[in-house]
């Protein structure tokens, strides 16, 4: 496995030491369908080591498919975690900080009117990105990964309100993206789409099947399954689901992430990881401890969504990825940084950001 995201220390000592040690500090927040979250983390030696994080649930896609626009509960929702977010960041002198929204952003009419509240109300300044740009910062996050994995790779990453596939040629390790599809199906929206329960056979497989004909659609130009056949290539998983799978797979009592980041799966025991999370029912996903309440009614859609994948796409291995876009936007932070610092022949100054204190929650 790579190792070249470190985990961090407590909160309340990152800021003094970081500012001792006056290493560049880089902040990436991704506003997502379901999660609000903050990574901080200065460079190292292999890419960078994390100095804080958070993660909070706000499901700010609640609604979304059935009207079109983000509901208010759920803006505010997202509003008090991004505050919480803000007051995190006004305790560090930043080099860099990206903050990006994507799939429930994007889509929804009211999307642009409420990132104005939000730099209004808390200073962040939050951009919408494309599913391209987001397929390319999860794939830059993944590419530790994929420097062994052969002549090509599938990358997907199931979000809240989309699932991004990148098809990706490797070139000495490098990965290319080659094309890329945003499917509207993510944790939280594919049961709206299909109005079906996940927790019934036929409801299952609805979903399963919707998503397997926008699939066939991306195979059908670019002809990955025939490259399987050839061995040459790499599926790679990044998201909750992917490795909530794979935790069920290694039978972990508990969620550890290096137990889990970049191993490899055969493909029957991820298969029969999936089977394993359906027979356990609702009851059952809310009390594993890798899953819980607040994940419970999200599991299932996305081994849907997997489940389709693994359909078209039967790759003899599954690889297991805990990273994805916030660590893709600190990758490209540094390495912009190290690029212009090699210029200057010199470290340069720190960017200032106009980040409102807020309490940190």
């Amino acid at each position: 496995m790579d190792t070249s995201i470190s985990t961090p220390r407590a909160a309340g000592d990152a800021p003094i030491a970081e500012k001792r040690s006056g290493a560049p500090i880089f902040g990436a927040l991704d506003l997502g369908t379901n999660n609000c979250r903050l990574m901080l983390g200065v460079p190292s030696s292999n890419g960078f080591r994390v100095i804080e994080s958070f993660s909070r649930s706000v499901g700010l896609g609640e609604g979304l498919a059935e009207t079109g626009q983000l509901a208010e509960c759920a803006m505010d929702r997202a509003m008090d975690a991004l505050r919480s977010c803000a007051g995190r960041l006004s305790r560090y002198r930043l080099s860099g900080l990206t903050a990006v929204a994507t799939e429930a952003c994007r889509r929804a009419t009211n999307g642009a009117d409420f990132l104005a509240r939000v730099r209004e109300q808390t200073g962040l300044d939050i951009r919408i990105i494309s599913g391209r740009e987001e397929a390319e910062l999860t794939l830059e996050s993944c590419s530790p990964l994929l420097r062994n994995a052969g002549p090509r790779a599938l990358v997907f990453d199931i979000g809240g309100g989309s699932t991004e596939i990148a098809w990706v040629r490797l070139d000495a390790g490098q990965p290319t993206l080659i094309s890329y599809v945003s499917l509207p199906f993510g944790v939280m929206t594919l049961r709206a789409c299909t109005e079906q329960t996940c927790f019934t056979e036929d409801g299952f497989n609805t979903m399963v099947e919707t998503v397997e004909e926008k699939l066939w659609e991306f195979e059908d130009i670019h002809r990955i399954g025939r490259e399987i056949n050839r061995a040459g290539v790499r599926l790679l998983g990044t998201s909750g689901t992917i490795t909530t799978v794979a935790s069920v797979a290694l039978k972990l009592p508990r969620y550890r992430r290096p137990l889990v980041d970049g191993i490899v799966l055969p493909g029957e025991e991820a298969d029969q990881a999936v089977e394993s999370l359906r027979a356990m029912g609702r009851a059952g996903l809310a009390a594993h401890p890798c899953i819980g309440e607040d994940r419970a009614d999200l599991v299932l859609p996305g081994c849907a969504i997997f489940a389709a994948i693994r359909s078209v796409w039967p790759t003899p291995e599954v690889g297991v990825a805990d990273r994805g876009l916030r660590e893709g936007i600190l990758l490209r932070q540094i390495r912009g940084g190290r690029r212009k610092d090699s210029r200057r022949g010199c470290g340069g100054g720190a960017l200032q950001t106009s980040i409102a204190a807020s309490p940190a929650g």
